[in-house]
This record gives C-alpha cells, sequence and structure tokens, in this order.
C-alpha cells in the first residue's frame, strides 16, 4: 500500500468519522459537535429547512422542545473524492420522539445524507448537506418507560434515553480518555 494509498484511506475515515459526529451531536444537541462538523459557511436544506450553517445550528440546538428525543442510525456511506473535495450519501434511520400535547408519538424516517464535504487546514467538514427522504412512519403512540420493558422494571432511571441529560454524559464523562491522560 503507497502513501497516496493511505491517503485515501484516511480521508475516508475522516469524512465518515465527521457524518457520524454529527449524527452524534444531532442526538445530544451538542453545539461543539455539530460546529465541529460544518464549515462556519456551510449551507443545509431538508426540504422543511434550509439556510446557513448558523441558521441550522439554532435551528437543531436546542432543537424544538416538542422533538423530546432523536436517534439517527446511519448505513453505508458512499463517498467520492476528487482532491481537497469528497461528495457523500449516506443512508440514514431517524426515529423522532413527539410531544403532541396530549400524548407522545413516535416517528421513523428513512433517506440519505447528500454532503459535499472539503478538506480545509487538514480537517474534512460538510460544506453543502442535503436531505432526500425515501419512507416515513408513524409508529403511534410511545411506549411509557415508567413500566419498564416487557413488563419488568428499571432497576433505576438512567437506562432510558432523552436528548441531553441521560446516562452517556456520566459515561463519556467519567470514561472520558483525555481526561485519564
Amino acid at each position: 500500500m503507497g502513501d497516496s494509498d493511505l491517503k485515501v484511506l484516511l480521508a475516508h475515515h475522516e469524512v465518515r468519522a465527521c457524518i457520524v459526529r454529527l449524527a452524534r451531536g444531532e442526538d445530544r444537541r451538542d453545539g461543539k459537535a455539530v460546529s465541529r462538523s460544518f464549515w462556519p459557511d456551510a449551507t443545509v436544506d431538508f426540504g422543511i429547512f434550509a439556510g446557513s450553517f448558523d441558521d441550522y445550528l439554532a435551528w437543531v440546538v436546542p432543537g424544538s422542545p416538542a422533538v423530546l428525543l432523536t436517534q439517527h442510525l446511519l448505513g453505508q456511506t458512499h463517498i467520492e473524492l476528487d482532491g481537497n473535495t469528497a461528495l457523500a450519501e449516506t443512508h440514514v434511520t431517524a426515529y423522532h420522539r413527539v410531544d403532541m400535547g396530549s400524548e407522545e408519538r413516535d416517528t421513523v424516517l428513512g433517506g440519505r445524507y447528500l454532503d459535499r464535504l472539503e478538506e480545509r487546514d487538514g480537517q474534512w467538514r460538510i460544506a453543502e448537506r442535503t436531505m432526500l427522504y425515501d419512507w416515513s412512519r408513524d409508529d403511534g403512540v410511545s411506549v411509557d418507560w415508567s413500566q419498564g420493558l416487557m413488563g419488568t422494571p428499571f432497576s433505576g432511571e438512567h437506562f432510558t434515553g432523552k436528548a441531553t441529560g441521560d446516562h452517556s454524559e456520566v459515561f463519556f464523562d467519567a470514561g472520558s480518555l483525555a481526561a485519564q491522560q
């Protein structure tokens, strides 16, 4: 494997890591992670929202109070490199728990992120993102986690996820590799 092969392999890894960091940042409503995934002059178009990166960041963090929880599951990513530019298509299945006022409902959609990424100063970030929707499903009223799972109560409150303030924050804070060094 030559140097050019290693450069391509590293670029593919960094592009995918950027897309994964963004999905986690959106789910955790973590503005720093989201900001580290986009260039400040980036644009986004989700069909239901289009605008500059600053407008997008204000839209997604803290997010709508009615959207209590999201989970973005990423599938395969097809990446085409051309110098310091990459085109990436990533399949996504996105879960949303939505407070409708009288009840909470679960909604799931599937689609693809079309990202144009640029490498600047040795970093790959998104310069442009467009969302394509392939399908959507309303799963109805959300499960009541206070009853546990399949009739068995949880042994603690930390087993259910939240957009912010759940056990993953404690897990990463306590287990932070940077803090241990």
